[in-house]
């Protein structure tokens, strides 16, 4: 017999069936995938020997009617181990660990799936040989578990004639599977709690010429059920600003794509604490590598940005808004601290013209950017989805002549083939140019920032942007706590932190002019820390920075990517405490739920001996008004855990040289 730990493969025959069964394992030997060939393809899992994925069939129906995964004939099986280390830009860590065992069985009539076991994940794909571009109809996707466990479920906010319609933000629902919604579809990525510590978060990575993967409640009541968006048949104009594409009709199909291609992974990432959940790697490493061969001219950072805080300058002698003179005054504020960009909102092209060439005459851009380039800033433009595709040659080309350095694609709002094909043109488009790109209204990242690492950041996350307009029953705080554990999985998140007017759970309140956020000032500070964020927007107005220069010049020193990153501490849903480190500088943080603690954090990874840090930490009435916090220079000595405490909503942040 193989060593299992070494992913070899075992065969077993089935007298009844004949079916045959192959298992593979993950490199540490703990996670298991037994793959069955039967009258159909499925699969399961098991940690430890614990059942944490019943068998679950996977499929591919084509539009001809051939279904691969029904009656499979098995032509061959390969397989290998890789140990490698990958490097990664603008990520969480310069390089991570690449280490899995792959089998990959190979079917008569030209279609094959690989399995990949990684010690905190296993995850499959569907590969084709086919000669002739293919319809695919419909993909067969199940995730079927052992128990009526709990999940916790991105409800699609979707159009009344159109759910796929949507932005990819929302808060979690907690539902047992058998009580999921059966009328809604979810995004991903979705985490299920199997009880004792074990979660599974199913998300997709490497997603290209198909669309995104959705999930509905599964015929099984303790399953779920893949599901996709059909290809956009008829479409119109409208939507926000007249700025989208909104289908009206769809086709009979899910994708339309070459007939030689691998489909998108199918992940499952299983761990049995929260800090290995947080810490996974997956969705990066099973993406495609970076097609832009010349990365030296992508530079993250950070922006002052204008549309938040309503563009909220006080103190100077004209009328604030879209004009030169306010965007002067972020430029100031961006130069003076170090920022690296400033980003014209929406509003600085004609509204509802879809047209990125007529310029509203409050702005003069090439004054703009040559005022900026003198102080070292780089201008960053909003642009609408539709306004954005329908000239992309020529808006790329002219306003990177211009001297402009990025674009904030907003109002994509869907995830089927088309929208996704759109996203590599733009990708590919914008690199042409050296452009970055800031993607709004987007569906989750998928590794598309390793694809195209001129994507710096992504949207598909409920952020501080609620604020301005959500009661009090929007749960922050708790969502706060919950996203590094599910949707942060998928990539970096473009939360947009930093607000300066904090409200604890009594005093908040929607405010769409001068937005507060909920919790603390230090949990707005460590929130910098916290999430992945390679192109990270300054929520708040130059004014209230101003008014705050501690917290702005420790806003302004935090680097957006980073050598290293660990999860020190955390529990999903509840707090998160989170290390990075810079050159040879550490930043520490954690932020909690409405839930006040105390912490130990163990700083023994700094090694013996004691060194200097500054701490921002809550303040002893930071219960009662959520701005108060204390600063503090401190020795700190890692013979022992250090201990601190969190306010309702709180959370610190250190600085260790």
């Amino acid at each position: 017999m193989r060593n299992l730990a070494l992913g070899m493969l075992l065969m077993t025959a089935s007298a009844a069936f004949s079916a045959t069964t192959y298992d593979i394992t993950s490199p540490d030997g703990r996670l298991k995938a037994e793959i069955n060939v039967d009258r159909t393809l499925d699969y399961s899992i098991s940690l430890d020997g614990r059942t944490v994925l019943d068998p679950s069939p996977l499929s591919m129906t084509l539009g001809n009617g051939t279904v691969w995964g029904v009656e499979p004939k098995l032509a061959k099986v390969s397989r290998k181990t890789v140990d490698t280390t990958l490097p990664t830009p603008f990520y969480r860590a310069d390089e991570i660990e690449d280490r899995y065992n792959a089998a990959t069985l190979d079917f008569k009539g030209g279609w094959s799936v690989e399995f990949r076991a990684y010690d905190d994940g296993i995850a499959y794909r569907f590969i084709s040989d086919q000669k002739k571009p293919l319809v695919i109809k419909e993909e067969g996707v199940e995730y079927n578990f052992p128990t009526d466990a709990t999940a916790y479920v991105p409800y699609a906010k979707g159009r009344k004639d159109d759910p796929y319609f949507n932005s990819f933000e929302n808060e979690y629902a907690e539902v047992r599977l058998s009580e999921i919604d059966k009328t809604k579809i979810a995004f991903l990525p979705l985490l299920v709690d199997l009880g004792d510590g074990v979660r599974v978060c199913i998300t997709e990575s490497d997603l290209e010429q198909f669309p995104g993967l959705y999930m509905v409640a599964g015929d099984n009541p303790h399953g779920l059920k893949g599901n996709h968006a059909n290809y956009p048949k008829t479409k119109q104009q409208g939507g926000h600003n007249e700025l989208q594409m909104v289908v009206e009709q769809r086709e009979d199909c899910i994708a339309k794509t070459d007939g030689k291609r691998v489909f998108p992974w199918r992940v499952a990432i299983v761990t049995d604490n929260d800090v290995a959940l947080a810490s996974t790697n997956l969705s990066y490493l099973l993406a495609s590598p970076s097609r832009i061969k010349d990365i030296s001219w992508i530079r993250p950072g950070k922006v002052a940005w204008d549309w938040w805080n309503a563009w909220n300058v006080i103190g100077v002698d004209f009328k604030t808004g879209i004009n030169n003179d306010t965007y002067k005054k972020y430029i100031d504020f961006a130069a003076d601290n170090g920022i690296e960009y400033v980003i014209l909102d929406e509003g600085w092209a004609v509204n509802k013209k879809a047209d990125l060439m007529q310029i509203v005459p409050e702005i003069n851009l090439e004054e703009l950017i040559d005022y900026a380039g003198k102080k070292g800033v780089g201008i960053v433009l909003w642009a609408g989805y539709y306004a954005f595709d329908r000239d992309m040659e020529n808006v790329c080309k002219y306003y990177s002549d211009l001297g402009v350095k990025g674009f904030k694609v907003d109002f994509m709002d869907r995830d089927d083939q088309e929208m996704v094909d759109f996203i590599h043109r733009a990708s590919t488009t914008a690199a042409k140019y050296n452009l970055f790109l800031d993607l709004h209204g987007m569906y989750k990242p998928a590794g598309l920032n390793r694809t195209y690492p001129n994507i710096l950041n992504f949207e598909g996350v409920n952020g501080l942007e609620q604020m301005k307009w959500s009661d009090g029953t929007l749960d922050q705080m708790k969502y706060d706590v919950m996203i590094p554990y599910i949707r942060q999985i998928a990539g970096p998140m473009d939360y947009t932190p930093g607000a300066m007017q904090n409200a604890t759970k009594t005093s908040y309140k929607a405010n769409y002019y001068e937005p507060m956020s909920q919790g603390t000032r230090c949990h707005q500070l460590a929130l910098f820390i916290v999430y992945d964020s390679p192109f990270t927007m300054l929520c708040d107005t130059p004014s209230n920075y101003d008014a705050e220069p501690e917290s702005r010049d420790f806003i302004a020193a935090i680097p957006t990517t980073w050598d290293e990153t660990r999860i020190l501490d955390g529990q999903m849903g509840e707090y998160i405490v989170t290390a990075r480190r810079k050159g040879d500088r550490w930043y520490v943080a954690g932020i909690t739920d409405w839930t006040p603690r105390d912490l130990k954090v163990d700083l023994s990874f700094l090694g013996s001996g004691t060194h200097k840090a500054t701490l921002f930490r809550d303040g002893v009435n930071a219960d009662r008004n959520a701005r108060d916090y204390r600063k503090e220079t401190i020795d700190i000595d890692t013979s022992a855990p250090m201990d601190i405490s969190l306010a309702p909503g709180g959370g610190f942040a250190l600085t260790i040289e």
